[in-house]
C-alpha cells in the first residue's frame, strides 16, 4: 500500500486489529483510543470493541489499557436508570465483600470442625461420660478456646521431627559405640559416600500424611492403652500410655527404617552401560 497520497502518517489509516485500511471500508466508524502514532494508532471502534471484550471476559468494569504504550482505554457507557444506578452499584459491593464473606464463611466452618474434634478427642481420651462431665463442669470461654486448640496442638507436634535428631546423633556416635556396631555391623562406619540429606514436607503426599497421622493418634492411643494397659483403671491414663508406647514403638521402627535406607543410599553404584544392548529408535 502506497502512502504517498497522505501528506502525515497519521492521516493513514489501518486497524491494527484486522489490518483493513480505509480504502477496504468506507463506512467503518474508527477511533484513536490512545497516544500511539503511525501504523497502531487508528483502530476500527467495532474491532476494538471485540478486543475489549475478550480482555474483559464478561466484566465490564475491568480496566483495559492499550498493549503497545499502556494507555488506558476511556470506555464511556450510555446513561441508565436510577434503579440501573442502584443495582449497579450494589453489584459492585457484592464483588467486593464476597470474597471476604467465602474467607469467613471457610474460617468459621474450619473453625466448628476443630471444636467438634476436640470435644469428640476430649470423650475419647477421658471416657464419654468423664468426658462429657468435664466439658458440662467448665467454662464456654475456655472450651471455645481450648477445645480447638487440640487438633492444633496434634498437628503442631506431628511436625516436631524428633526421629531426625536422633538418627543424627545415631550416625554421629554409632562409629564410637561397639554395642551399636555389634547390633548393627552394616551400619554408617563401612559408608562408601555421605547421600545428600532429602526434605519431604514440602511434598502434598508427605503433608497429608502428617495431618492424617496428627488426628488420627488419640483413636490410636486409646486402642494401643486398651490393649497394652488393659489394667489400668483410668481412661486418661490407660490413653496416654498407650500414645507414649505407639509412638515410642513408631519411632523406633522409623529411625531403623531410615537409617538402613540412609545406608543403601550412601552404598549404591552406578553400573556401566551395556553396550551389547540393543537401541530403542
Amino acid at each position: 500500500m502506497s502512502y504517498s497520497k497522505y501528506q502525515d502518517l497519521d492521516e493513514y489509516r489501518s486497524c491494527w486489529v484486522c489490518f483493513a485500511t480505509e480504502e477496504d471500508d468506507r463506512d467503518a466508524s474508527w477511533v484513536r483510543p490512545c497516544r500511539c502514532r503511525g501504523t497502531t494508532m487508528w483502530v476500527h471502534q467495532m474491532c476494538l470493541q471485540r478486543w475489549v471484550d475478550e480482555k474483559q471476559k464478561g466484566n465490564s468494569n475491568t480496566k483495559v489499557a492499550c498493549p503497545q504504550c499502556n494507555t488506558e482505554y476511556i470506555i464511556v457507557f450510555s446513561k441508565i436508570g436510577a434503579l440501573i444506578s442502584v443495582m449497579e452499584g450494589l453489584d459492585r459491593i457484592v464483588n467486593k465483600l464476597c470474597p471476604f464473606a467465602a474467607f469467613g464463611i471457610f474460617a468459621g466452618s474450619l473453625y466448628w470442625t476443630m471444636v467438634t474434634y476436640g470435644a469428640v478427642t476430649v470423650m475419647q481420651v477421658l471416657g464419654h461420660k468423664e468426658g462429657l462431665s468435664v466439658m458440662e463442669g467448665s467454662d464456654p470461654l475456655v472450651l471455645l478456646i481450648g477445645l480447638p486448640m487440640i487438633p492444633s496442638m496434634l498437628i503442631l507436634g506431628k511436625m516436631i521431627k524428633w526421629e531426625d535428631y536422633i538418627l543424627k546423633l545415631w550416625r554421629k556416635h554409632s562409629p564410637k559405640i561397639s554395642l551399636l556396631k555389634y547390633l548393627f555391623p552394616n551400619d554408617s562406619a563401612h559408608l562408601a559416600r555421605i547421600p545428600a540429606e532429602t526434605t519431604n514436607m514440602s511434598d502434598p503426599i508427605e503433608i497429608t500424611r502428617m495431618l492424617c497421622g496428627a488426628l488420627i493418634l488419640p483413636t490410636i492411643a486409646t486402642t494401643a492403652g486398651k490393649i497394652l494397659f488393659g489394667n489400668v483403671t483410668s481412661n486418661f491414663q490407660r490413653t496416654l500410655l498407650g500414645g507414649v508406647a505407639f509412638v515410642g514403638i513408631k519411632g523406633a521402627l522409623k529411625i531403623y527404617y531410615k537409617q538402613q535406607q540412609y545406608v543403601r543410599q550412601a552404598n549404591r553404584i552406578i553400573q556401566d552401560y551395556d553396550t551389547s544392548q540393543p537401541v530403542n529408535t
